[in-house]
Parts: structure tokens; C-alpha cells; sequence
């Protein structure tokens, strides 16, 4: 596959998918961006910003976050996924966070995947979302990436390591965000292959 193929490619999808707000979009504070990655995982975006809105307007800070009741943190991400876990990954993050790192957020991989509930995925989401040269992989990301023969592996770990050495680092920070909105316009298997069918022929 050649960059310059690939690239065009990218930039199609990034046209046909809506303009809409992902979970780790628009926070105004680094911890949130961070607290609302982790509870997106298998759960849809629109679900988590709207109980994200709702935790934060409770927890002001990643102090009264790591000092809540985890009952009562439970009963606002109820809606949320796996929320039981979660709990215990955001309460856990949160005092990590202040122990450790003095309430800042590394921007940094290997310290981001020290922290409670932080996989490669969403250090990589995090890091990209504030402009670093980061790719994070999702379910999106893994299967668009195989349909357009860019990548030749289905771990998610070398499916970064290949689009990172297929891409520009440019567009490293542009991928998840481009490949996401595009898979969530499109939900049907069927209409999502037929369109990325047209694009392969892209040359």
C-alpha cells in the first residue's frame, strides 16, 4: 500500500462521516477527557457524554472524585458498561492521580497505562485528542484498517505499529477520530462494506 493511496483514502472517510461529538471531545479539563475515555469502552458515545455531564457536575475535581462513596459514583454510571469495574477504575485513576502526579495528567504512554483503567487504546485516544502523534485503536479503527488492506494484522498493538508506518505522522492524531465517525454514521455491516468497497478502488 502506498502513503499517498492511503492518505486519499483516510481523507474520504474523514468526508463521509457526520460531524458529531465523541466521548473524549470537548472537556474542559484534562481529567474529564481522561475519566470520559475510560468509561466509553463498549459503550456508545452519546451514553457516556450524557452521564459524563452528570458525574461531573457532581465531582467538580479529581479530589471529590477519589473521595465519593462508590455506591454513589455507581448510581450515575449505571447506564455505563461494565459500570461496576468502572467505578473502581475512575475512583482508583483519580487517586492515582493525585498521589502520584500531583492532580496533572501525564501525557505520556507508558505513565498512562500505569494508571487504574487506562489501556494502550485509550492512553493512545487521550494523547491524540491533545495533539500528540498517537493512534488509538478501537473496534473502528481494527476493522477499517483490515478492510482497506492497510494493515496486514488484527492485534491491536501492531495494527498501531503498521499505521504508523503506513501514515504521515500528520494524520496520526486523525485516524481514530476520522475512522470512528465514519463507523458510527454508518452502523449497518453491509452499507459500511459497501461504501468502504468503493473506496479501496480509490487509487
Amino acid at each position: 500500500m502506498k502513503q499517498s493511496k492511503a492518505v486519499k483514502q483516510l481523507l474520504a472517510i474523514k468526508k463521509l462521516g457526520k460531524s458529531m461529538r465523541l466521548a473524549a471531545e470537548d472537556w474542559k479539563f484534562q481529567w474529564q477527557t481522561l475519566i470520559a475515555i475510560i468509561l466509553s469502552a463498549r459503550t456508545r458515545d452519546e451514553v457516556t457524554i450524557k452521564v459524563c455531564k452528570k458525574l461531573f457536575n457532581k465531582y467538580k475535581n479529581l479530589s471529590e472524585l477519589s473521595n465519593a462513596k462508590t455506591e454513589n459514583i455507581s448510581k450515575i454510571i449505571k447506564p455505563i458498561n461494565f459500570y461496576k469495574n468502572k467505578t473502581k477504575n475512575i475512583k482508583n485513576c483519580s487517586k492515582t492521580l493525585i498521589e502520584k502526579f500531583n492532580g496533572k495528567i501525564p501525557h505520556n504512554l507508558e505513565l498512562l497505562i500505569s494508571l487504574p483503567g487506562v489501556g494502550r487504546k485509550t492512553a493512545n485516544v487521550f494523547l491524540s485528542e491533545h495533539k500528540h502523534d498517537a493512534i488509538g485503536v478501537d473496534t473502528h479503527v481494527s476493522y477499517i484498517s483490515q478492510k482497506l488492506k492497510w494493515v496486514k494484522n488484527n492485534k491491536p498493538h501492531k495494527i498501531e505499529k503498521e499505521l504508523e508506518n503506513l501514515f504521515p505522522k500528520y494524520y496520526w492524531n486523525k485516524i481514530n477520530l476520522y475512522l470512528v465517525k465514519f463507523g458510527k454514521t454508518y452502523t449497518s455491516r453491509r452499507k459500511k462494506n459497501e461504501i468502504l468497497n468503493q473506496i479501496i478502488k480509490i487509487k
